[in-house]
């Protein structure tokens, strides 16, 4: 009988490699800087199942200057850069809404976050990053100053993207008619990306009629989610994406255990049975809309 021990060492235990995918697909959003190893191992064992590129995401300045840098030394991996939904507001206001109390910075005001959003700006157009993201609302732990800068630091990143003619990659928790409304009213990027979909049926087909890409997480595979495999099943083919998002959002059965792109196969095929195609055809998809929606 094993120890308990053991038991909390396999939970954390990273998965086991899924069977190849036979036509190659990319992760559209990870965070290689979260995740164990090093970008190199991370990379090998994902091609090694038919994962040859990743979009490697920047949510703070830190995050999106080694997204642009890890880019620039590897070809397999491409760079977004921005501030996050929910970093915004620490910069103007020294986390008032307790997102993260851990680190907690002093309020630093307008001038701060224009100071920081001129050096996304600045990143964003280095050749190898490829898309403005991840930004937009995050309203789950977020109170109206929060919302107030959230709002600010998004709107300046849709410009950002436009100016540069870069991807728009969308983070919206909790805030679905907010972040379609300030689309609308800046007028999206050419390319914009939900990514970690989290809409349902009813919010796909907006999404598909503004030509938005829905890319969809290991979160499509939990049991709560028929929404997300609701939105799968409408959605057009040619605006589907997959991501892990790792090292969140393992896809089921391991759940709860790291995440890596290696994982992408578990989703491509959870997307395939939702759709009822082959997952040839869906990674063929897959791999042709990635490299349209960041334009490598």
């Amino acid at each position: 009988m094993p120890s308990n021990d053991a038991g909390r060492q396999d939970k954390n235990a990273a998965p086991p490699l899924p069977e190849p995918l036979r036509v190659p697909v990319a992760d559209s959003h990870t965070h290689l800087d979260m995740q164990s190893g090093t970008v190199e191992e991370a990379l090998a064992k994902a091609a090694s199942v038919g994962v040859t590129t990743v979009v490697q995401v920047g949510c703070d300045l830190k995050g999106s200057r080694w997204a642009a840098e890890t880019a620039a030394a590897h070809d397999a991996v491409h760079a977004t850069v921005a501030l996050h939904p929910n970093e915004a507001p620490r910069i103007v206001h020294g986390d008032p809404d307790g997102w993260s109390r851990q680190g907690a910075r002093e309020p630093g005001g307008r001038a701060a976050l224009d100071e920081a959003l001129a050096e996304i700006d600045r990143l964003a157009a280095l050749e190898q990053v490829k898309g403005v993201g991840e930004t937009g609302l995050d309203y789950f732990r977020t109170g109206p100053e929060g919302k107030d800068a959230q709002e600010l630091s998004f709107r300046a990143h849709i410009e950002i993207a436009k100016r540069h003619g870069k991807a728009l990659v969308i983070h919206d928790r909790e805030a679905h008619a907010d972040v379609l409304r300030v689309l609308k009213e800046e007028g999206a990027p050419e390319r914009t990306v939900f990514h970690c979909y989290s809409g349902d049926a009813e919010m796909a087909g907006i999404c598909a009629s503004a030509g938005y890409f829905m890319s969809f997480a290991g979160n499509v595979t939990f049991k709560n989610a028929q929404n997300l495999r609701d939105a799968v099943a409408v959605a057009p083919l040619e605006l589907l994406l997959v991501e892990t998002d790792a090292p969140f959002l393992t896809p089921a059965p391991y759940r709860g255990r790291p995440n890596a792109p290696y994982l992408v196969p578990v989703t491509v095929r959870a997307m395939a049975e939702v759709r009822g195609i082959d997952e040839d055809t869906l990674a063929t998809a897959l791999g042709a809309n990635t490299a349209r929606a960041f334009g490598y």
